[in-house]
């Protein structure tokens, strides 16, 4: 049987581990990437090129339930929900990892959605399901850390936008604005002031 599934807040000092009521019965997780779509007069259809990954998405329900208690279920799903607010002193929601068995999940809170289902005669929440979003969060310095950096190792491929130059496409390939010649003989460029947007480029490899 997997051990109680926590939610910890790495910010507070020491970290505070909140156990989950009840283990989820599932879990979802979520990830798209983010594409600009480029039109070229003439073609039948838009180019597509790579701007980035998105972040992930975790998404789960939570069920918490005090009937045998008599106690305002609000005491549970409140340490979880306080933690989409902004701290007082980093300005923004307390970094986040779910943990749950296998899954190590550094986030933060996104949003969720509180329903209560049971209350006593007293008109006191007994009974919630708590749907919880968290996004997957992570430093710049590991994302930086974990990146290929391929740019000037491999040949590219990359699709020349209105407002580019050989230039700037050098800088951020090889980090020199100078190196724009090798991109235009190896994309057989005779005039870097007449390329069409659109355009396939080939960035090859600097010897």
């Amino acid at each position: 049987m997997l051990s109680k599934a926590l939610i910890i807040n790495t910010d507070a000092n020491p970290p505070l581990p909140i156990p989950v009521q009840f283990n989820p019965p599932e879990y979802q997780i979520q990830r798209s990437n983010e594409f600009a779509e480029i039109r070229i007069p003439g073609l039948g259809s838009s180019l597509l090129q790579f701007v980035s990954g998105g972040a992930q998405t975790l998404t789960i329900e939570l069920f918490f339930d005090t009937t045998g208690r008599g106690v305002d279920v609000r005491v549970f799903t409140d340490l979880i929900t306080d933690l989409a607010l902004v701290n007082s002193e980093t300005h923004a929601p307390p970094r986040l990892v779910f943990l749950w068995g296998s899954l190590i999940f550094p986030c933060i809170l996104e949003g969720f959605t509180e329903r209560f289902e049971y209350f006593s005669t007293s008109g006191l929440p007994l009974r919630a399901r708590l749907s919880v979003t968290l996004k997957s969060f992570d430093t710049i310095e590991n994302l930086l850390a974990n990146m290929s950096l391929q740019s000037a190792d491999r040949t590219k491929r990359h699709i020349f936008v209105q407002g580019e130059t050989l230039s700037a496409i050098a800088a951020t390939e090889y980090g020199d604005a100078r190196n724009w010649r090798p991109i235009a003989r190896a994309s057989g460029i005779d005039n870097p002031l007449t390329i069409q947007p659109g355009r396939p480029l080939t960035v090859p490899v600097l010897k």
